[in-house]
């Protein structure tokens, strides 16, 4: 693939196999010493992370819904060829209209789509299906297929025959194989951190890909990028800031700490699991992840705990979703045992009864280090047991009915279940 150039890996629904794809992809194309960078459409903090692993290159969300024009096509600059990885089906978006789907993202990129179809469970019908979304949208351009799947050579031989007629090149057909299968959470796949078999799990995908996809025709589809030199930045909350980082913190968005960076503030990590004490900053930042899995290592994170007590006595402190719930005073785990937590909010949550909270929100503050309006996204499985105090955000959903409050404050201490994205801009 040529440096400015790029394509998106789309598929008509969830679980096509577009991730353990895009990953073979992107190895492939390292080994032919095309150095690719991957992007992944919509809120997703645990596939970027697989992306980085299988190219060796930062990877960062292109959030049609919740992410402004100009800031989608900063961060898609023609600096490296891109494979942006869909995110659901490629018409599936935010109520009520579909907004900030993978097609409203190849329509502002003008980027190629290559429709991954799992073909397991169908012939002849993978015609009409390809067809219907070939044709749906004429700013959507459908420039390839690749069959995922795939039973036998017979099978492959009745698929592409199917398709033939269409004019739409069948790039690969990638056997079925249980041994590129990625094992499921509640929040989508396995962290990348997580997976002891990572490297040996990209290399194989990798391997099959190359064995079944056109890599020279899939590169020839890539189109050029655009360019552009402004983007209204996220301004950093302080100058020195401290952000927990390990398998319990691991959920927070590069592209927000790198607007930070570029503007000039100087970022710490540091590991709550480790026992790390919070190093001296005018800021803390404990972003979400998987508390409620190591929620009795860090009941036990006694130096963590007490540092950031005493910081609490001083500077500001701000937790989302996850890290939110540590800020809290206890924490019950899906086996119904309670841990305390940093006890900084009066906010009691539980993994004992599991009630998903799920979509994009418009979040509006007038107190804290994030006043102002801010376009947002919720995704967890936490019940509140108890939340006691001054509210954060006023909130709304993605179609602009009015929510409960969310969050709490309570002096320097806040936080949220909700995951900033980026400032809301007008057509929010």
């Amino acid at each position: 693939m040529k440096t400015g150039t790029g394509f998106i890996v789309a598929a008509p629904s969830s679980g096509s196999g577009k991730t353990t794809i895009t990953l073979g992809l992107l190895r492939a194309f390292k080994r032919l010493g095309v150095q690719m960078r991957g992007a992944k459409s919509g809120p997703d903090y645990i596939d970027p992370r697989f992306h980085e692993a299988a190219s060796g290159a930062p990877c960062f969300n292109l959030d049609a819904w919740a992410m402004t024009p100009e800031r989608i096509m900063s961060l898609a600059r023609p600096n490296a060829p891109l494979i942006v990885e869909g995110a659901m089906g490629l018409f599936d978006g935010a109520p009520p209209d579909g907004r900030g789907s993978v097609a409203d993202l190849a329509r502002l990129l003008k980027l190629p789509v290559i429709l991954v179809v799992d073909a397991a469970r169908m012939a002849h019908s993978i015609a009409p299906l390809v067809s219907g979304f070939a044709h749906y949208d004429q700013d959507v351009r459908i420039a390839g297929v690749i069959l995922n799947k795939v039973g036998s050579e017979r099978h492959e031989k009745i698929l592409r025959s199917a398709l033939g007629p269409l004019g739409i090149p069948v790039l690969g057909a990638i056997p079925r194989s249980a041994q590129i299968s990625t094992p499921s959470r509640h929040l989508g796949l396995v962290q990348a951190q997580e997976r002891d078999d990572l490297e040996h799990f990209i290399e194989q995908a990798a391997d099959i890909v190359e064995q079944s996809v056109d890599l020279n025709a899939l590169s020839s589809i890539a189109a050029p990028l655009q360019d552009t030199d402004f983007v209204k930045r996220t301004a950093p909350p302080a100058q020195h800031i401290a952000i927990a980082s390990d398998r319990a913190f691991a959920f927070a968005y590069p592209h927000l700490l790198r607007d930070w960076r570029n503007a000039g503030a100087e970022l710490t990590f540091f590991s709550p699991l480790a026992n790390d004490a919070v190093p001296e900053a005018d800021f803390v930042f404990l972003p979400g992840g998987y508390p409620e899995l190591y929620a009795d290592q860090l009941a036990s994170a006694d130096r963590f705990m007490s540092t950031l007590g005493k910081h609490a006595l001083i500077k500001p402190i701000y937790g989302e979703c996850g890290g939110y719930m540590v800020l809290g005073e206890g924490l019950i785990d899906k086996q119904g045992v309670r841990h305390e937590m940093a006890g900084l909010l009066k906010l009691e949550t539980s993994f004992a009864q599991r009630k998903l909270h799920l979509g994009y929100r418009v979040l509006e503050a007038d107190r804290g280090l994030f006043k102002g309006k801010w376009s947002a996204h919720e995704f967890h499985y936490a019940t509140t047991k108890r939340a006691q105090g001054t509210p954060l955000f006023r909130a709304q959903d993605a179609e602009g009915t009015a929510l409960p409050d969310m969050g709490l404050i309570n002096g320097h201490v806040s936080g949220s279940f909700a995951h900033i994205i980026d400032c809301a801009c007008e057509s929010l």
